[in-house]
Formats: C-alpha cells, structure tokens, sequence
C-alpha cells in the first residue's frame, strides 16, 4: 500500500490488486478489446458526505460494488457521468484529450442533479492515478484508446424524497476500445423521431445524467425498426427543429470546397454541450470553414438535400469522434445527403481532430495532457 499525489487535501490510497492481468492476458485482450466490454485491472472511488465534504480518495482493484437495497440512486436516479479517452502517441506517452473541459461538464451535470461539485483537480488527479497504475492497458494499435468513465452516484439509504442525497460515491472506471468502425468509416442512417421526445425546456438536457439514456432506448428501438442506424432528436415543442443524434451532437455542411460552411443546433439547455462539438467550432475556422450556431428545421433540412445545396451532415462525440449521416428517413418518407458517402469536410475535420488527440498533429490549444 503506497500514496498517491495529493489534491484539494486528499491524498489517494494506493491498494493495488492482488488479482491483475499477466502482460500476456493482457496483450490478448488487447487485440481486440471491442467497446465497454473489458475492464483495467483497477477504479478509483472518492467519497462525498454534506458533513465531511470529499474524503477517502482510493485507487483499488475494479470490482462490484455493495449496495443496500434502498440505496437512493436505485429509486430516483441521481446520477451522472463523463467520457473520455487516454490515447497512446508515437513517443509512447499516455495523453488525454481536453480532460479540464470533462471535468467542468461534470459539474454542471452535478449543478443540474443537485449534486456536490468534485474539485477539478480531484477529477484530473482520479485520471492520473489511475493511468499511473493502468497504463499499460492504454492500447498501441491505430485508432484504439483506453475509454474512462467517471461517473457519481448518490448513497443515502431511505425512500424519503424531499431532499436530494446527503452523500455520494464518485467512481472511475477504464475500458480499452478498438476502432469504433471495425471495417472502415461507415456513414449511418437515421430516423426523425416525432414520437418521443429526449428533453424539454428547464429538463435536464444539458446534463450527462443516466436518466436521458434510459428515456432514449424506445426511440432508438423504433429507429432500429424504420431500418435505421440512429435516432434523430426534435425539439419538444414543435418536433420539427433538429438537436442532435443519439447521443451525439450534429453538424450540416452547406455548399463544397472553398464554399464550404458549418451550422450546428444552437445550445438551447435541451441539447448536451459536446466536447468534440466545442473543440470543431474552434478547429473549423483555423482551416477557413465558417461555422454557425442557429436553428434548423426538418423542412429545411430535406429542401436542403433535395437540391444539393447542403453536401455533408456529421455527428460527433467521444466515442465515435465523427459519424457521417447518408441518409434520413421520417414518416413524411426519405432522402439521401450527398452521394451517401463521407464527405471531404466531414472527412478533414475528422483527421485535423483525430492527429490532435494521437499526437501526430500539433497541439497549439493546449488540448492535450500527456502523462508520462
């Protein structure tokens, strides 16, 4: 049993496992990891009480937990969570992407559930010591990452409901992933969901809280059934404006080449405020693609692709990076962006980002944080 680093008076316990993987479990699983299915050998956790604050900062062997069955995040969902990713760059080193910016969502997650705020250097210090102790699960092959999910849940015991948790466990687990596209980009295709609704004015939209998922499965389920890919969110009012893709944030490419421009759906506080969408509203500009913040309805997105005057339309976040959309289906029929494949500017702004997080493009923002 060792310490770790300390921040804002926390020192982390280092209890390391007894149980890890061999180097060579560990090169196999490695091989091809796929998505969120393997775990490190090790979490961190941070406990939170109104009385105490933030105490008992620990580095320890990943495994399940112990809940009482009236745990209050069982009944009324107080929870949120981040992604992001630890790639491996040509030096060997261990880096991360814009972590700073996760850590500040996380709190307005937090603000939103009425949920404690974790001192930013308590969330990069979780990711440090546990790089420091997993970072051999950080994989070497192109486009693999290891996926960090921080996450906070609340751990009052009783089923009273007028007051929010007085205390919570703050969670870091790592998953090693491959290629989110196994066989290549592959544009996908969506499905206008005029039937359910992911969040409404004053909701909880602009928080990553487990709950919006939840909510979101009876879409993508009819999506699936339409034949698509993924679902499409309209707004609540009126479900013709467009905000974004699954979990995803969306951009319109309008015109090509020197012509080329960007809109994305304003933050309205119905849609999640990406990472990967802020980082190419400051990208697109540097390479000369004006981009807009503004509104887009469904009518003029169809009239738009019918005559050719929008070329590309993309999702982004942090898992996939850049989704290229072919094609969208709705109950009023379907139409085709483009030539249906991914586009020059879809494809560019993928490679400009891409290089940044994997280190072979420079870094001239400051983004990433290498450890190592």
């Amino acid at each position: 049993m060792s310490n770790a680093t300390t921040t804002s008076g926390l020192t982390f316990d280092i209890q390391l496992s007894t149980q890890r993987k061999t180097p060579q479990e560990r090169a196999e699983i490695l091989q091809s990891p796929g998505f969120g299915n393997v775990f490190t050998d090790h979490m961190v956790t941070i406990r939170y009480s109104a009385e105490k604050g933030w105490y008992d900062a620990r580095l320890e062997p990943y495994g399940p937990l112990s809940l009482d069955p009236a745990t209050s995040v069982l009944h009324y969902a107080q929870e949120i969570f981040e992604g992001l990713k630890a790639y491996r760059h040509p030096s060997g080193a261990i880096a991360t992407f814009r972590p700073d910016a996760n850590a500040a969502r996380f709190n307005r997650s937090a603000a939103r559930m009425a949920m404690p705020a974790l001192p930013e250097d308590l969330f990069l210090g979780a990711i440090t010591t546990l790089l420091e102790h997993d970072g051999d699960w950080v994989p070497t092959q192109a486009d693999a990452s290891l996926y960090l999910r921080p996450f906070m849940i609340s751990t009052d015991v009783g089923m009273g409901v007028n007051r929010p948790s007085q205390t919570y466990l703050f969670i870091l687990i790592a998953s090693p992933s491959g290629p989110y596209f196994s066989g290549g980009i592959k544009p996908v295709t969506v499905w206008l969901s005029e039937d359910f609704t992911r969040a409404a004015p004053g909701g909880t939209g602009a928080a990553k809280a487990g709950g919006n998922y939840a909510a979101s499965f009876l879409a993508q389920a009819q999506a699936v059934e339409k034949g698509c890919d993924q679902v499409v969110w309209l707004d609540a009012l009126e479900h013709r404006w467009v905000e974004e893709m699954g979990g995803m944030n969306l951009f319109f490419v309008f015109g090509s080449g020197a012509e080329a421009r960007l809109l994305t759906p304003e933050l309205t506080g119905t849609l999640l405020p990406g990472i990967t969408r802020d980082s190419l509203l400051k990208l697109a500009p540097e390479l000369g693609i004006p981009v807009e913040e503004g509104r887009l309805s469904t009518e003029e997105w169809r009239a738009a692709a019918l005559s050719g005057e929008l070329t590309e339309v993309f999702a982004c976040g942090t898992a996939a990076v850049i989704t290229p959309v072919a094609h969208v289906k709705s109950a009023q029929g379907e139409f085709r962006i483009g030539d249906g494949e991914p586009g020059p500017v879809t494809m560019r702004l993928r490679e400009e980002l891409v290089g940044r997080q994997y280190g072979t493009v420079a870094d001239e923002h400051g983004w990433v944080h290498v450890f190592g």
